[in-house]
């Protein structure tokens, strides 16, 4: 069994000396948006110092042919490249550019060397054209104009909503920020490259690689340096206390570089640490060192913060009051940990004895144990908890900027600016309505309510979670949550032809299908629900579990008979208020009422001057004047015989040639031409112009 490994960036991976495929027995792509955006935040962190590479693991290759090989490992990372890369050429305009990135992710061809012009990776079969026709080929604004029930795979819907959380991140940037970035990813970022002949032989280096050796975390490293700096006698001591402390966080690498990561912002008010063991030494550790003072780092700085930590993460296990219990649960809410040094903050300042030995801190006398006293809990010393007041202010303006940015999809380094802003004028003793880590400006509270007024671009998480505020805020107190707890649609994704909702006007359904008036919170599972079609079936399976309706706005489905247009737009008012209520945005500085706003009226006074990946409709590219009514597009097909014509309305709907009447162009292409069609197989007849052409100038026009 030959093995090759060599580092290479990614100038020498994407490029004709490899054809990657994704073999059949290999899972689907899994990578969620929190995934890819965590990778853009990253290389973005990494890519402001110059000259600092970014090493982003190894793939395992299979050889099948010449320059031809199949990946063991490294899809996802594969994948969510190629997404990232789709996004730089469909933002790029230096027509020299484009095509450098085009020629990334598709292989041109050379006849004179005799390859084939083709897409430098291969997905399973499943996904393949789909990862083809729309990310590899360039038809972002085909994949932008799809809905939930256009994807065949989950797959797909990860690989389109990576897509769209990708584009917002990066049209954010300047073009000379957004050229620094693909810069630096194809010349600084690099990859392992282990090839061999023999797949089975792959498989061992994989289990090899992944499962074999211990390698050294960041807890290790900075505890060898704290012992190393203090005097024999203690060095036993301190290093069995340095245990104590951190062995209760467990020995997962990820994570313990997470929380030095934080611990590196808040002593340093520094938003990005690139390189955690340098900086952390040189910002952290250096001065204890110089001043012979190691001891106190662990007493007074590792032990209180790993404590606070484990709060965060084990809130409901804590002595603390019922009231900052329920805050931090909310805030274990969110997808990201950005907010974690301020809340570590918050629990260290309000705490008076977070970290001295013995010190009842959890209900459960294991979770105490874990600090090595063995006394099962008994005869502890209490919490003394000294100002709880300004500990609440903390975790509620902390939830409050929280929500607000991840609404408005702020990026890792935003979040984590903020955060440390927040950190640096809390150490300065600035009261919360003058610490600007905590200021919600207009423009964020009219950008936050548009995102909620409009199509929701947020996980099945976050969308759990706004209802979550919605309902609480309603009911007035923290709700006990089920176990399981789903926010499920009241139209099924999927409507049958003798469904009720199929009376509905299909630009009706397709209105109200991804906004938050048609969400609900219940025990209940989308996939128990995909064969109920009317409201009455839908509306009991969702009420069928007791605690379901504990959430108000989910137990007022029960007085509901019939579902209508109006009673979404109700509940979709309501939740908004309710919501804008709960993080204190529903009025602006001039006392306006924001939440009763349209999103037009939301987004038109806001100074956000950046495009993003909300789906384009008929209705806005009229209005900007881009088409015109009366006009016709035509879909040509010359294999089949084929020639469809649809008229565009003043309503913003395209009417096909038998009357029937369609909303999005995706929608009249898979009407008349089965699933694959898409927004892009449609043709202006006054110049030939494609419609996705059309579209991406309107999406690119805030530019």
């Amino acid at each position: 069994m030959a093995i090759n490994a060599t580092e290479k960036p990614l100038s020498r991976v994407f490029m004709s000396d490899y054809r990657f495929a994704i073999p059949s027995f290999q899972r689907a792509y899994t990578w969620q948006t929190e995934n890819i955006l965590q990778l853009v935040s990253d290389l973005q962190d990494a890519g402001s110092s110059a000259g600092t590479p970014y090493f982003l693991g190894s793939l395992i290759l299979v050889r099948d042919g010449e320059s031809k090989y199949q990946v063991i490992d490294g899809q996802q990372r594969l994948i969510s490249l190629s997404i990232i890369i789709a996004v730089l050429r469909e933002l790029e305009t230096d027509p020299v550019l484009l095509q450098e990135l085009d020629e990334l992710i598709r292989e041109p061809g050379n006849k004179l060397r005799g390859i084939k012009a083709e897409p430098r990776l291969r997905l399973r079969d499943r996904d393949a054209a789909f990862f083809r026709d729309y990310v590899q080929e360039g038809d972002l604004e085909g994949l932008f104009d799809l809905r939930d029930s256009d994807f065949e795979t989950r797959a797909q819907h990860n690989i389109a909503f990576n897509a769209r959380s990708v584009f917002d991140e990066l049209a954010k940037l300047d073009d000379d920020e957004r050229h620094r970035f693909a810069s630096y990813l194809v010349n600084q970022v690099t990859l392992v490259i282990v090839t061999t002949d023999d797949l089975a032989g792959a498989h061992r280096i994989f289990d090899v690689m992944n499962m074999r050796g211990v390698p050294l975390t960041a807890s290790d490293v900075f505890k060898a340096k704290v012992v190393a700096a203090m005097s024999p006698a203690a060095r036993s001591v301190y290093a069995a206390r340095w245990d104590d402390i951190m062995d209760p966080i467990g020995d997962d690498s990820q994570i313990l570089e997470e929380f030095f990561t934080d611990l590196h912002l808040i002593v340093s008010h520094k938003a990005v640490c690139s390189q955690l063991l340098e900086e952390f030494r040189t910002d952290v550790l250096l001065p204890y060192i110089r001043e012979q003072n190691v001891i106190s780092f662990v007493d007074e700085l590792l032990a209180p913060y790993a404590m606070a930590w484990r709060i965060l993460d084990h809130p409901t296990d804590s002595m603390l009051p019922s009231g900052i219990v329920r805050q931090l649960v909310l805030l274990n809410d969110y997808p990201t940990g950005d907010w974690k040094p301020v809340a570590m903050w918050a629990l260290v300042h309000s705490i008076g004895n977070l970290a001295t030995p013995g010190v009842k801190v959890f209900t459960d006398d294991a979770r105490n144990d874990a600090a090595g006293t063995g006394d099962g809990g008994k005869d502890r010393e209490p919490l003394r908890l000294h100002d709880e007041t300004r500990l609440r202010a903390i975790l509620s303006a902390l939830e409050r900027v929280t929500g607000v940015d991840a609404l408005n999809r702020q990026s890792s380094l935003a979040r984590r600016t903020r955060a440390a802003s927040a950190v640096r004028y809390l150490d300065r003793g600035y009261t919360m309505p003058q610490n600007r880590g905590f200021l919600i400006t207009d423009d964020e509270r009219r950008s936050a309510l548009a995102h909620l007024r409009g199509e929701l671009q947020t996980n099945a998480r976050m969308n759990r979670l706004l209802l979550i505020r919605a309902n609480e805020q309603l009911a007035g107190f923290r709700i006990t949550r089920p176990r399981s707890l789903n926010a499920v649609p009241i139209i099924p994704k999927h409507v049958a032809k003798d469904s009720p909702f199929a009376a509905w006007p299909e630009s009706v359904r397709d209105f109200w299908s991804d906004r938050i008036g048609n969400l609900v919170l219940t025990q209940a599972h989308e996939d128990q629900m995909k064969s109920l079609q009317t409201f009455a079936e839908r509306r009991d399976r969702m009420l069928l579990p007791a605690s379901s309706r504990r959430f108000p706005l989910t137990d007022r489905l029960g007085s509901i008979a019939e579902c209508t247009p109006e009673t979404l737009h109700g509940r979709q008012d309501e939740t908004i208020r309710l919501i804008a209520e709960f993080w204190n945005i529903r009025y602006d500085e001039g006392h306006v009422d924001l939440s009763i706003l349209d999103e037009q009226q939301l987004t038109h006074e806001t100074s956000s001057a950046t495009p993003n990946a909300k789906r384009v409709t008929i209705a806005q590219v009229l209005k900007a004047g881009l088409l015109v009514a009366g006009e016709t597009l035509v879909w040509e097909r010359p294999r089949k015989g084929e020639r469809w014509i649809a008229t565009v309305t003043p309503e913003g709907r395209l009417r096909m040639e038998d009357g029937e009447e369609y909303s999005t162009p995706t929608a009249a292409a898979r009407a008349v031409g089965g699933t694959s069609a898409g927004l892009n197989v449609w043709k202006r007849t006054s110049d030939g112009r494609k419609l996705s052409e059309i579209w991406k100038t309107y999406r690119m026009r805030r530019r």
